[in-house]
């Protein structure tokens, strides 16, 4: 009976060892310089509380690189180079209806965001492609639209790259920032003829 207590005292150690994991210590990721972060249209989308029929017309998952002292435009991004639009992963729009985009009618689904940023103007892109690291594989052959739009100033500098949403008749402005930088992209949405 000794001997029989000793096995399976013995094989319960054993199986106890057998299922802790290897001494290897799991390691995370520090964290990122340029956080990831979400906008909506409508900026309250995500908060809606029960009974709030809100819903999203727009998600943009993007980067926000910091400025961190340095010059962004014309020297950090150069002017009338291809830009990932943020920092690591190509941004990415998900467009929960069809919008319209500079007159071009786009379908309910995920693209990815790209600028060529210059002086006076940028060039907003909508590409077909996903999932992408920055702009180094960047494919114009996927463009589903490109727009040129006007560059204001801002008043003082934005530290992070930044994203927002302002209302506008039949849609809303995606209003892009960044150092001394404002641009806005149109997106249409709501056609009065339906």
């Amino acid at each position: 009976m000794k001997n029989i207590f000793i096995v399976v005292f013995a094989l319960i150690c054993f199986g106890a060892k057998a299922q802790q994991p290897a001494s290897t210590e799991i390691k995370f990721p520090v964290a990122d310089p340029s956080p990831a972060d979400i906008v909506y249209f409508p900026l309250n989308a995500p908060k809606a509380k029960a009974g709030d029929l809100t819903k999203p017309v727009i998600k943009i998952v993007y980067s926000r690189p910091q400025k961190k002292g340095r010059d962004i435009f014309g020297v950090l991004e150069q002017f009338g180079t291809v830009w990932r639009f943020g920092a690591n992963e190509s941004t990415e729009v998900h467009f929960f209806k069809k919008v319209s985009i500079g007159g071009k009618k786009i379908k309910a689904g995920t693209y990815s965001l790209f600028a060529i940023p210059n002086k006076e103007t940028w060039t907003i892109i909508v590409n077909a492609e996903t999932d992408k690291w920055g702009a180094f594989t960047y494919n114009p052959a996927k463009d589903v639209v490109r727009v040129n739009v006007p560059v204001k100033a801002l008043p003082k500098p934005l530290e992070y790259f930044s994203l927002t949403f302002v209302p506008i008749n039949g849609g809303a402005n995606l209003v892009i920032g960044w150092d001394r930088t404002l641009v806005e992209l149109p997106i249409e949405f709501k056609d009065p003829n339906k």
